[in-house]
């Protein structure tokens, strides 16, 4: 699967407002379900906890990758946020996060599709570069274009 297909500049919001982990998620889920890609919010949602409770989703480097693999998702797209102050979330390092990159997978997709995404934008964020700009871009387009350097 090409990333730069799941990738939509109208689900790309690089000043979230919400103060906390609930907040942004909810943000990014209202996003998603503007957008089509998601039929339930609460659905939605739902399986992004179930997910959550499984295991920590921060990276570290202050990025977070959730996901919600779940009935709800009509199309496999990211959301992605970014937060002026840093959010409070398990990760790697102990740090906190600025930069979430939602991930929303049908169930039919929830194998291979998955795991190739998850794998790509791995790939992506393992370069230091790209995750600095990440944190840093101004403009969704830019952001989009990180993603289309590394397919």
């Amino acid at each position: 699967m090409d990333i730069t297909k799941v990738i939509n500049e109208k689900t790309i919001d690089l000043n979230l407002k919400g103060k906390n982990k609930d907040e942004v998620l909810s943000e990014l889920t209202d996003m998603l379900f503007n957008e089509n890609i998601i039929s339930s919010k609460e659905g939605f949602l739902k399986d992004v906890y179930l997910r959550e409770a499984e295991g920590q989703t921060g990276l570290g480097n202050y990025i977070a990758i959730p996901h919600g693999k779940s009935d709800s998702v009509l199309k496999t797209s990211l959301a992605i946020g970014r937060t002026k102050e840093s959010i409070e979330w398990e990760t790697l390092d102990g740090k906190p996060v600025k930069c979430i990159i939602l991930f929303a997978v049908r169930s039919m997709d929830k194998t291979t599709t998955h795991i190739k995404l998850l794998s790509q934008v791995a790939e992506a964020l393992a370069d230091d570069d790209i995750t600095e700009k990440l944190l840093t871009k101004e403009n969704p387009k830019e952001i989009m274009e990180l993603f289309r350097e590394k397919k």
